[in-house]
């Protein structure tokens, strides 16, 4: 294959497994034919990596208790180490989810390498405007005049409105790995399988409530726990639930199998996640010949739409009876989690606004389960266990609970989508469109900033607005 000979340094956090890792090393493997390679991690990888890497400790999480070191001399570690590597430097350095604050020095750090005359293309995965208050840069501005990256067209749409210029920002969608078919049976069988770490967002109280609706009371498989400690607390209350109710989940089923045996071995998989970045359940599941099914997420899934992959199965929202609730409380509940959000984002929302939202968010007398807390989704769950009228009551509300998992045309519309995934998300079509936006990132100066006023009231939306999501209340 023909060298493009461009010389990419890319720039994370760390390298410990998990989605920014997966991608980086994804894009590593793509490009390791056509392009020099190095990479520089605040923590050193886990597992073997398929290039260089270069330990930079300044780059890392911040740690309670460890002293950080000065930007100026993080930024020479980094640029001593490009040299080191090439004598004339690189062409650009592609940093990955560089506005959020896990390091309070990054934007300092990125500054010192723009102005030491270094390319930077800047990929963003994840926004803490999108709900993580906490990895908010409140006081700095986001590196300017540079080229960004986003994963969807919701994000790219979001920028553009912010102040970024199309020839400045690009869409990135991200690759997927295929499975492979020798993987021996797993031991469990007949069951649906949740392929996710569990953490909140990822919406485990619906996939416990969806089990109860089960054919032949097939257990549910949720396949990891958490590795954050906020997400750990939501997690073990759940397991807690589950067995003092004595309903059919398994949790951790992926500490004990391998993971590709659990995926080939279940009757289908779901998905419950009220909120993604790229979305990378919604396409996986159809290379191992497996049908998905649960929670769409409209913005997320219209760019696979847009490229023939099939989602019409799924549903946009579950809605329950408020008269399950308290909704005294859930308005209080609401209402005071919007001003604390608002409070750790420095922004203010009025409380007819608020009043309206949440009115919206009820009208005629439901609300999507969604949009709920642990506490209130338990409640749910226990109403629907305790009288068995319940259970069809919720059934005419979602019609698609009287048979999860079942469509008409499973066999054609699994391999659609299968070979939808596998022609658009393929590892050379990646590599093109990477090798693609280096190249303008190379040639092109741009004027650009992103207007963070703007962005955060594109994402602190009360029309989306969800207890789960934004309100750690388990």
């Amino acid at each position: 294959m023909l060298r493009q000979n461009l010389k990419i340094a890319f720039i994370h956090y760390h390298l410990k497994t998990g989605g920014v890792t997966t991608v980086l090393r994804q894009q590593v493997e793509s490009l390791l034919d056509t392009c020099d390679l190095l990479v520089l991690s605040g923590d050193p990888p886990e597992s073997p990596f398929p290039c260089d890497v270069v330990h930079i400790p300044g780059l890392a999480y911040d740690i309670s208790g460890r002293n950080r070191m000065e930007p100026e001399s993080v930024a020479t570690a980094i640029i001593e180490a490009i040299h080191l590597k090439w004598n004339n430097g690189c062409d650009l350095v592609h940093v990955h989810n560089p506005t959020l604050k896990k390091n309070a020095n990054f934007l300092k750090i990125l500054n010192v390498l723009k102005e030491r005359d270094l390319k930077l293309f800047l990929q963003i995965h994840d926004f803490a405007e999108d709900g993580r208050p906490l990895s908010y840069f409140a006081e700095e501005e986001y590196i300017q005049n540079c080229h960004y990256g986003v994963i969807n067209s919701r994000d790219y749409n979001i920028l553009l409105k912010t102040g970024l210029k199309k020839e400045g920002l690009h869409k990135i969608y991200n690759t997927i790995t295929p499975f492979h078919f020798n993987a021996k049976d797993a031991t469990l069988k007949s069951y649906v399988l949740y392929p996710v770490r569990a953490i909140r967002r990822k919406n485990i109280g619906e996939a416990i409530l969806l089990s109860l609706f089960f054919k032949k009371s097939a257990p549910l498989v949720i396949t990891l726990p958490p590795n954050s400690p906020a997400d750990m607390n939501s997690y073990e209350n759940w397991k807690t639930f589950v067995k003092e109710n004595k309903l059919n989940v398994i949790f951790e089923a992926g500490l004990t199998h391998e993971f590709f045996d659990l995926v080939l071995s279940s009757d289908f998989l779901i998905t419950t996640s009220i909120t993604e970045g790229f979305g990378f359940s919604f396409l996986e599941p159809w290379t191992a010949k497996k049908y998905l099914w649960g929670r769409k997420l409209p913005d997320i899934c219209q760019d696979f739409e847009k490229k023939s992959i099939r989602l019409n199965h799924l549903y946009t929202r579950l809605d329950v009876p408020m008269d399950w609730i308290d909704n005294d409380m859930l308005s209080y509940t609401w209402k005071s989690g919007i001003q604390k959000v608002c409070a750790l984002f420095g922004a203010t929302i009025d409380d007819i606004s608020i009043k309206t939202a949440y009115e919206k968010a009820t009208t005629n007398n439901v609300i999507d389960f969604g949009l709920l807390n642990e506490p209130f989704q338990k409640k749910i769950i226990s109403t629907l266990l305790s009288v068995s009228a319940n259970r069809k009551k919720l059934i005419r509300l979602n019609p698609f609970l009287s048979s999860p998992g079942s469509v008409s045309n499973k066999d054609e519309l699994i391999q659609n989508n299968m070979d939808a995934v596998l022609f658009n998300y393929n590892q050379l079509k990646y590599r093109e469109k990477l090798i693609g936006i280096y190249k303008k990132v190379v040639r092109d100066n741009v004027c650009q900033k992103i207007d963070k006023k703007i962005l955060l009231s594109e994402f602190l939306n009360l029309n989306n607005f969800s207890l789960l999501k934004w309100c750690n209340n388990a």
